[in-house]
């Protein structure tokens, strides 16, 4: 019931929710020279650093599926907006905090504008990925099939499991400000928990299942399922599912049981 009504709430003022996302991508590139292309440079850069080290340095060839440079692409991608979405839903309610206090929008919008606004990002650099994927077709390395159907499903899933984790976080954040630094530690060895330079099979046994749990390895399946030739683990993306689901729920259960503390301290 929670959740209809903040759905209902969102929905009522989705028109000023378009304007502080397309506010968030105008602020974001006004002063910049290549703008838009830095959402491409980053992953694309840290892709072609990873792929050296893991291909050449390390010669660990068969870290990931073939084409392991799409593998890593695709992973990194999807890395990059969970990454923005956790350091930035985490302070949502205290960069705004004028805004917060001042009107009466839903204060689950401003958490939802962010995960709004990195997806629109993400969006952006898909072009990339697209490119890629056309090259490694072209020379016979990877083609496309019906797992493709799956990608939006990874997009939907990783959208709700943001806003699950940033409706946790933002109000947390607000009370305990602590927990910015550890949203950074979080995220660097989340970054290794995930399978984005690896694949889960090649893990030990016992580590399998801990990875699993990590809900952004069954989205990475997701997102890689219709690229590698119909290799792809249905138990990881099960598992991710439910648990995006599970951590929405307890996101649209948390944030109004904190919001009057939140309130009273901004």
């Amino acid at each position: 019931m929670i959740l209809v009504d903040q759905v209902s709430a969102l929905m009522r003022r989705r028109q000023v929710l378009a304007t502080l996302v397309q506010r968030d991508l105008r602020v974001r590139y006004a002063r910049s020279v290549l703008g838009y292309l830095w959402t491409i440079l980053d992953p694309l850069a840290m892709a072609c650093v990873y792929f050296v080290v893991f291909t050449q340095i390390l010669d660990a060839r068969d870290a990931g599926y073939d084409p392991y440079f799409l593998y890593l692409l695709t992973g990194l991608l999807a890395w990059q907006w969970f990454s923005q979405c956790m350091t930035e839903t985490s302070r949502a309610l205290l960069s705004e905090a004028r805004l917060v206090r001042s009107t009466n929008l839903p204060r689950e919008l401003w958490v939802v504008r962010v995960v709004m606004a990195k997806g629109v990002e993400f969006l952006f650099s898909l072009p990339v990925l697209v490119a890629f994927t056309a090259y490694y077709m072209a020379v016979g390395e990877t083609q496309l099939h019906w797992g493709l159907v799956l990608f939006p499903v990874g997009i939907a899933l990783q959208f709700l499991l943001m806003v699950g984790i940033g409706l946790v976080l933002a109000p947390i954040t607000t009370l305990v400000t602590d927990t910015a630094r550890v949203v950074r530690i979080a995220l660097r060895m989340g970054f290794y928990a995930t399978p984005v330079l690896y694949s889960v099979d090649q893990a030990p046994e016992g580590l399998r299942v801990l990875l699993m749990l990590n809900p952004m390895t069954g989205i990475t399946e997701f997102y890689r399922a219709g690229l590698f030739s119909g290799q792809f683990n249905a138990v990881a993306m099960g598992v991710g599912a439910v648990i995006s689901l599970v951590v929405l729920l307890i996101g649209v259960a948390t944030f109004p049981r904190l919001e009057p503390a939140v309130l009273k301290e901004i």
